[in-house]
C-alpha cells in the first residue's frame, strides 16, 4: 500500500520546553492511524504538525510523495476535526458543510450536491436548513465531519471528535467513524486519550509518551505484546511484577482464584461481562483476576491463586520508574 502520511525525525519546541522528539510515523493509503497517550504526551501537537498549524523545528512532513513541511495549512488538502466542532453560529448546516466549498469557488449547484452528499453519508440527512443551536453535541461533531469531508481531502485528521461527548452517545458515532472510514477509503489520523477507542478506530496505534513514540504496532500487537512496563500500564495491564527476575505483565484472564489462602481481596467489580477481583498478597503485591463467572468472592475473603504460564509476559523495565 502506498504511503499517504510520512513523519520524520520531529521535533517541536514550545515556550523552551521539549513537545515532540524524534518522533516518526507513516499511514498508508486508506488506513487509520490512532495517536494514543495520556494528557502532553505530544499527540495534538504532533497532528498539529501534519496539518501544518505547527511547524516543527526539525524534520519534515511528506504528504503523497510531498513534502509539505512548509506548506501552509489551507494548502495540504486536508480535512480537520477539532474536539470542539467549532462551527459557524450563524450560519445554517448546509451553510457550514458547503464553506470550504463555496471558498474554493464550486458551483452553487455542485455546492447543494455535495453538501446534500456529506449530510447523508453522516446520517443527518435533510438537516441542511437547520440552526446550529439546535444541534445536539453528537449531531454537532457530525456537521464538522460533514464539513471537513466535503472537499474530499486525502487526509482527514481528528483531535479527540468524541472527548466531551457522554458515553452511550460517544459509543455509537465511534462505530458509526468506524464504518463510515471504512466505506470512504480516506487516510485517518486519530488523536485520543481513550485506549478502547483507539483500538476500536485504528488499524495501527502508535502510543506517545514525553513526546516521544513509545511503540508503535497494531492493536493486536500491541496487546500481545507491549514494549515496556508503561505500554503495559497505559494500555491497563495491572499486574506488572517480578517473575523469577524478569519483569513480567500477568495477564488478568491468566489468575485464577480457588480455594486456598494465598491472598485476600480487597476489591470486586463487575466490568460488563468480566468481573475484576482485586487480592492483596502476603508479601503486599497485588494481582487482578478477570472471570466471566456470575458470582466471585467478597472483599475480606481468603483465596487461593493458581496462574497460566502462557498469560505471563515478560516486558521491559520502565526506567524512569522509581
Amino acid at each position: 500500500m502506498a504511503l499517504v502520511i510520512r513523519v520524520e525525525a520531529v521535533g517541536v519546541q514550545l515556550g523552551g520546553q521539549q513537545v515532540l522528539e524524534d518522533v516518526s510515523i507513516e499511514a498508508a493509503d486508506a488506513e487509520t492511524l490512532a495517536l494514543l497517550g495520556p494528557s502532553g504526551s505530544g499527540k495534538s501537537t504532533l497532528l498539529r504538525v501534519v496539518a501544518g498549524l505547527q511547524r516543527p523545528e526539525v524534520g519534515r512532513v511528506v504528504l503523497d510523495g510531498v513534502d509539505v513541511t512548509r506548506r501552509p495549512a489551507h494548502r495540504r488538502g486536508v480535512g480537520l476535526v477539532f474536539q470542539d466542532a467549532v462551527l459557524f453560529p450563524h450560519r445554517t448546516v448546509g451553510e457550514n458543510v458547503g464553506f470550504g466549498l463555496r471558498v474554493a469557488g464550486r458551483a452553487r449547484e455542485d455546492e447543494r450536491r455535495r453538501v446534500s452528499e456529506m449530510l447523508e453519508l453522516v446520517g443527518l440527512a435533510g438537516s441542511e436548513h437547520r440552526e446550529i443551536g439546535t444541534l445536539s453535541g453528537g449531531e454537532a461533531q457530525r456537521v464538522a465531519l460533514a464539513r471537513a469531508l466535503a472537499p474530499a481531502p486525502r487526509v482527514l485528521l481528528l483531535d479527540e471528535p468524541l472527548a466531551a461527548l457522554d458515553g452511550p452517545l460517544r459509543d455509537r458515532l465511534r462505530d458509526d467513524l468506524r464504518d463510515l472510514f471504512g466505506t470512504l477509503g480516506v487516510t485517518v489520523v486519530h488523536v485520543t486519550h481513550d485506549v478502547g477507542e483507539a483500538f476500536a478506530l485504528g488499524q495501527c496505534v502508535a502510543v506517545l509518551r514525553g513526546g516521544r513514540i513509545a511503540q508503535i504496532a497494531t492493536p493486536e500487537t500491541l496487546w500481545r505484546a507491549p514494549a515496556d512496563e508503561w505500554v503495559a500500564r497505559f494500555l491497563g495491564m495491572r499486574n506488572v511484577v517480578d517473575v523469577n527476575g524478569d519483569r513480567s505483565v500477568v495477564r488478568a484472564e491468566a489468575v485464577r482464584l480457588v480455594s486456598g489462602d494465598d491472598a485476600a481481596v480487597v476489591e470486586v467489580e463487575r466490568r460488563g461481562p468480566l468481573m475484576v477481583v482485586t487480592v492483596v498478597r502476603d508479601d503486599g503485591s497485588r494481582l487482578e483476576a478477570a472471570t466471566t463467572a456470575l458470582t466471585a468472592p467478597r472483599p475480606g475473603d481468603r483465596v487461593g491463586i493458581e496462574i497460566d504460564p502462557a498469560g505471563i509476559v515478560p516486558v521491559a523495565r520502565d526506567a524512569s520508574a522509581p
